[in-house]
């Protein structure tokens, strides 16, 4: 223990020489912004590589005896391991919090996250090793979503904290900046090498060089994150129990109410992610005859249009509240779920039109998903509720979303697609409807 808490601090030492510009240790909001929008973009990269993959390369890859329907759908059956292994992830890597440190943990479980992700570049597929590569992904995925479970900073949290009282809606919306700028640089790779390479080099080694990007992009983020949590500010918060990783059986057990709530809540938000995300691209690819690669760019631009609503979300949450918004927009997103699908079947501008105003949607929603969180909590167990939570919400309303949606699309056509995503907007109104005192915080 002694040896793991000495690397540690070296680890945390080091970071911040490297990442300290002003010859002190201050941290202003904007410096935490920072720190929380490389973070979280370097995690949704690695999560929108795999996504990317899940669709193009792993049905052929290693379910070539399927036709490729069903091929996808064992894709997406994969998919959600992740989900279900992160709330375990979290419970290892709180234990490991309390026990050697916070700089101990993120390196852990950032290297886990970088490794899981890298090793699926060398996946060999069915051919080489039959059934075995289905199950070396599954493996992998289920790491990753370990890692991603100790990845949980309490960055976000310590944001909102620091934010001025007037504008906590404009600093919730920073950590959701990662999910689509993670988005753009991964389709963006994605459409590069299915576009230069033709289908045998893009099957054989192409869509292998994305993996490749992760680890370097946890090491960036990795330093970067490791500035904040040693800061004075944040081991303040720590001894003033504000952000104390509290035991993870004894925070369900206290605070299951909240937990439950804040997880349905985002609800909404949560299902539209993978709906404009992961789904359209394997109806594109199963059931159109439309080029891949410039649906790729399509979403390359529907996703920069979510990063504008997203900041938009935080100027609206200021004004008219979070609730509101919350409850506004997953109205919108029900709204949504009953025409939007079908505009996927009417070519290129409907795919377009598709894109764009899910994206829109999704960061108006999306962008305030945060900061339905930690604000439930007592101080005690804000941390690790806020942590749990955010698991349950990404199982429930994200996890099995391309699965259910293609299963759906598959059987009664695209448009019966959207009742996942009407299950989403009717889980956050019903949340935002029955807990009061939830309302009241989040205003």
């Amino acid at each position: 223990m002694a040896n793991a808490q000495l690397g540690s601090t070296r680890i945390e030492h080091d970071a911040r020489l490297i990442n300290t510009s002003h010859g002190d240790d201050h941290l202003r909001p904007g410096d935490i912004a920072i720190g929380v929008i490389i973070g979280r973009t370097s995690e949704f990269f690695d999560f929108f590589v795999y996504a990317i993959a899940s669709v193009l390369v792993f049905p052929a890859l290693v379910f070539p005896y399927l036709d490729r329907v069903s091929g996808t759908l064992w894709s997406f059956a994969l998919f959600p391991l992740a989900f279900i292994a992160r709330p375990i992830g979290t419970q290892i890597f709180m234990r490991v919090d309390r026990r050697h440190g916070r700089g101990a943990k993120l390196t852990l479980a950032l290297f886990l996250l970088g490794t899981a992700t890298v090793s699926m570049a060398f996946l060999p597929g069915y051919a080489a090793i039959g059934t075995w590569s289905a199950v070396m992904l599954a493996a992998l995925r289920i790491a990753q979503g370990i890692a991603l479970g100790g990845a949980w900073d309490g960055l976000a949290s310590l944001l909102a904290l620091n934010a001025p009282a007037d504008r906590r809606g404009w600093y919730a919306m920073v950590p959701q900046l990662g999910a689509p700028l993670g988005l753009i640089v991964a389709s963006g790779l994605f459409a590069y090498f299915l576009g230069a390479l033709d289908s045998a080099d893009f099957m054989s080694w192409g869509w292998r060089y994305p993996f490749f990007v992760a680890f370097a992009l946890n090491v960036v983020a990795l330093f970067a994150r490791l500035r904040m949590v040693v800061a004075p500010e944040y081991v303040k918060l720590f001894e003033s129990r504000e952000l104390t990783p509290s035991r993870v059986t004894a925070t369900i057990k206290a605070q299951w109410r909240n937990i439950i709530i804040g997880a349905f809540a985002p609800l909404a938000s949560f299902a539209l992610f993978h709906m404009v995300t992961v789904f359209p691209l394997s109806w594109i690819a199963l059931y159109t005859t439309e080029d891949l690669t410039r649906f790729l760019w399509i979403e390359v631009g529907a996703a920069a249009c979510g990063v504008v609503a997203i900041v938009i979300s935080g100027l609206l949450a200021d004004r008219i509240g979070r609730r509101s918004l919350l409850a506004y927009t997953a109205a919108a997103i029900a709204a949504y779920s009953g025409f939007a699908p079908q505009l996927l079947e009417l070519g290129n501008a409907g795919e377009v039109v598709f894109m764009v105003l899910g994206f829109i949607l999704l960061g108006l929603a999306f962008g305030q998903s945060s900061g339905a969180v930690a604000s439930n909590f007592p101080k005690r167990a804000r941390y690790t509720g806020a942590a749990l939570t955010s698991d349950l919400a990404w199982l429930f309303g994200a996890g099995f979303a391309p699965l259910a949606a293609l299963l759906l699309a598959a059987n009664w056509g695209v448009i019966a697609s959207g009742l996942y995503l009407l299950s989403g907007a009717a889980g956050t109104l019903i949340a935002l409807y029955f807990n009061k005192e939830l309302g009241r915080r989040l205003d």
